[in-house]
């Protein structure tokens, strides 16, 4: 009653804030100000809201480590855990952080499917299931917005891949439509009611996301009821009026979109009703109110929950997404006083995020060495590079580490404007992210200035990424003066920030002697972004040794060894935002050195730290093979938890796993003409695989623990299924609960099986626990095209209860 109560009085004061403002000042509203905030209006009581980037943590509004964010696993890490409620406790930290930031707004979750396993962006995605999708995106959901903070469930909808992702016009029948790719979507506004959604930059059967009034108007808010904000992912506002009567009401970023004036202009030449203007304007003000940002109006929340433990969380969502694929002959928890031969360079210098705009700088991060260093007695282990998955130079300090960086701003004068410290060799300020005193109007060079100290000596290789004028020094020297020129037939500003970085001189350096560094950019305006921003990158690349003195050292310290561990990694070049994948493959030499390290040493066990599927072609040669994903700041301390048994680790894959890409049975990620037909139509991720009747390396839900278990009993009825099982092994453990549906004699083409359900439990060891899962009505439902509804579908089905999907342990028929 006083939830009801509130939201009367914050629909008044809305009601009564909207009847004060004019044309002008209404379409000033709806068009952000800047790169992350829409205008305040203090005539009205109105806060500046501020938005900011924030799947795996919350950034803020400015590209800088001095205020550090914490950063949890990757998405698909999350959605491994199979835990809800673990999810929602993710979002109340994601909350926490954006108070922290004075951010009232996440730009998450994101729940597109993983259609094909090449979408370059699926590490920010959480499964190729939609039923998982939707339970982890409402509880993600759930616990941001019990932190009094919103979010923008994203991207509203079909952007499951990155190819052409601006333009390509996505032909989906309405039927895996509504099953597959709107149905997250759907559970999530129905049973968390999200405070805002984004639109995407895609067409969908050919309307424009920003523009789509059946989907958005007719599907999102009038049969769902939702009544949240709905924002324009950045630049995917291009039309003023298909985008206000599509039902877009914020256009982000600004200053410049297609609304405030030009909306403005549209109403007053009768192309635009004013009432559709007024409408997006509540909903902003409704999304203000509900966060705090609107006098007089009681916010959504008044008291937060309690605080949580960052590092903690961190630390526990990680393990509990680590997915144990394999385990031959108990290999994992290490023994007892074990030796252990660390290699792969990606166990120092380990990747803990995805690519793109889920960018955040924690204040420290636990790398695979650091936390088996911290775990293992003195002398058990030892650590050899073996193989880097990189080849190519990066960001200084991203990677390699030892540099101390600034960046100093300077008028065309040469007067100092001023200067602030960088996270790494990448400047990436955009809008008004700019160091104090400094504006874009002023701004004609950018000097990176700072020190290095080398880990390692030899010649050590130094480079720029961007466009425009550079003067590279190193150690006092001048290595590099010149113009990076846009290339030919290239018309993207963007291209070459995000393109490949370009080697500008080797230097010769001895390990632990600090030099200084200097990189000099002057601006031109002819290389100007869309935006107002400075984008450029100071890139490095250590000694290359020979790759195969790199194996063999690594093959020695595995012989000499009770057990070897491997850390194989994907790269930003391989996974990250704006780009899909051509292969599945390991970058560099890692797969070679896994082969050799096994031929080693027999107890060998692979850790892939990657954010999405990559082929294992030796994953029968080792004994475990254990997927951390990109596991957030924590990764390491995680990591030796599991390895040494402390932990058990508690996930289960969100995603079929192929062995060869070859084998996957959807793979289109390229438009022809401008379209993407998902000619597939429901056969996606292990449907499509059921289909093929082909067999993936391993199945969507497997994952294996420490301990065993036994399933007892199944009693399945229309509403749910009763599993019981006993922990049969001698250590507690958690086990998901997995019922999946199969129609006995269909009537309609469907899947030969799909998700219907699951739930996590925990037992000591023989102890027998009960599993009540429920079944939602619409598992037995399929979207009639004919009728334009749901119908169920009536007849027998098998309710399977299961391990994985491969690994049923129990089957009861139910008639419906």
């Amino acid at each position: 009653m006083a939830e009801t109560s509130a939201e009367t009085v914050r629909n008044n004061v809305v009601e009564a804030a909207l009847g004060k403002l004019d044309l002008d000042t209404k379409t000033r509203l709806l068009a952000g100000q800047d790169m992350w905030s829409l205008p305040a209006l203090p005539e009205i009581g109105l806060k500046s809201l501020v938005m900011s980037d924030g799947p795996i943590g919350v950034r803020g509004v400015r590209w800088t480590a001095d205020d550090p964010s914490v950063a949890i696993p990757s998405p698909t890490a999350l959605a491994a855990t199979w835990d809800p409620e673990l999810a929602r406790r993710a979002g109340r930290l994601l909350a926490q952080e954006a108070r922290r930031k004075g951010v009232h707004v996440v730009l998450a979750p994101t729940v597109n499917l993983h259609r094909t396993p090449l979408g370059g962006r699926h590490f920010e995605a959480y499964s190729e299931d939609p039923y998982l999708t939707g339970a982890i995106g409402t509880g993600y959901v759930r616990g941001v917005q019990d932190g009094g903070v919103g979010t923008t469930v994203k991207h509203f909808v079909a952007n499951d891949a990155e190819t052409d992702r601006f333009t390509v016009d996505n032909r989906i029948a309405p039927r895996p439509l509504r099953e597959l790719y709107l149905a997250p979507f759907e559970a999530i506004v129905k049973n968390a009611r999200p405070w805002g959604i984004m639109t995407a930059y895609n067409e969908v059967n050919g309307v424009t996301m920003t523009e789509h009034h059946e989907l958005v108007n007719e599907v999102l808010r009038g049969e769902w009821g939702f009544d949240g904000c709905n924002v324009s992912d950045w630049v995917a506002a291009r039309s003023t009026t298909g985008d206000i009567r599509g039902g877009l009401d914020v256009a982000m970023p600004g200053p410049e979109t297609v609304y405030g004036p030009a909306l403005a202009a549209a109403v007053r030449s009768g192309e635009v009703e004013e009432s559709l203007v007024d409408a997006a304007v509540r909903n902003v003000l409704r999304l203000a109110a509900r966060v705090g940002a609107l006098e007089g109006a009681p916010p959504a929340v008044t008291e937060p929950p309690a605080a949580l433990d960052g590092d903690a969380l961190a630390r526990e969502i990680a393990r509990r997404g680590f997915v144990l694929v394999r385990n031959e002959n108990g290999a994992l928890p290490l023994a007892a006083g074990a030796t252990v031969a660390l290699s792969g360079a990606a166990a120092r210098d380990a990747r803990i995020l995805g690519g793109g705009s889920a960018q955040v700088f924690p204040d420290h991060l636990v790398s695979p060495l650091d936390g088996l260093t911290a775990a293992l007695p003195d002398g058990a282990l030892t650590f050899t590079v073996g193989a880097d998955p990189s080849e190519e130079l990066t960001p200084a300090g991203s990677v390699s580490a030892g540099f101390t960086l600034r960046a100093r701003c300077r008028d065309a004068e040469g007067r100092l404007l001023g200067e602030g410290s960088l996270p790494n060799g990448q400047v990436q300020w955009i809008g008004d992210d700019l160091p104090e005193g400094v504006t874009h109007e002023t701004l004609a060079s950018i000097e990176v200035v700072g020190t290095f100290t080398p880990r390692e000596s030899g010649e050590h290789a130094f480079g720029t990424r961007g466009l425009g004028a550079f003067t590279l020094t190193v150690a006092g020297t001048t290595v590099f003066e010149g113009v990076q020129a846009m290339s030919a037939g290239g018309t993207d500003p963007f291209e070459a920030f995000f393109g490949s970085p370009v080697e500008r001189a080797k230097v010769a350096l001895t390990a632990g002697e600090t030099v200084e560094v200097s990189l000099l950019h002057t601006l031109d305006r002819e290389f100007a972004a869309p935006l107002p921003a400075v984008m450029f990158s100071f890139v490095h690349l250590g000694p290359r040794r020979d790759p195969d003195e790199l194996i063999t050292e690594a093959v020695e310290a595995a012989r000499a060894a009770d057990t070897a561990v491997v850390v194989v990694a994907t790269t930003e070049r391989v996974e990250s935002e704006g780009f899909d994948r051509t292969d599945l493959a390991l970058p560099g030499r890692q797969d070679d050195l896994v082969r050799a390290v096994a031929a080693a040493n027999p107890n060998t066990v692979v850790v892939v730290n990657a954010g999405s599927p990559v082929e294992l072609p030796w994953r029968e040669d080792v004994a475990a093979v254990l997927l951390s994903w990109f596991p957030g700041q924590e990764g390491g301390a995680a990591l030796a938890d599991v390895l040494t048994g402390a932990e058990e680790p508690g996930g289960r894959l969100p995603t079929t796993w192929p062995a060869a890409l070859a084998d996957a049975p959807v793979t289109e990620v390229t438009p022809t003409d401008g379209r993407l037909h998902y000619t597939e139509g429901v056969f996606i991720g292990y449907r499509a695989w059921d289909r093929a009747a082909a067999v993936p390396a391993y199945p969507f839900g497997h994952g294996l623990g420490y301990t065993t278990w036994s399933y007892d009993s199944l009693v399945a009825a229309p509403d749910t299924a009763t599993v019981r099982l006993t922990n049969t092994g001698d250590r507690p453990g958690r086990e998901t609960v997995q019922i999946y549906l199969a129609p006995v004699d269909d009537t309609v083409e469907r899947p030969a099986r799909w998700l219907a359900g699951f739930v996590n439990v925990g037992a000591a060891p023989g102890e027998t626990v009960e599993a009540v899962v429920a079944l939602p009505r619409r598992a037995f439902e399929i979207w009639d095209e004919e009728k334009h509804d749901w119908t169920l579908v009536g007849g027998a089905y098998e309710v399977v209860g299961a391990h994985s999907l491969a690994d049923a342990r129990l089957t009861a028929t139910l008639e419906i």
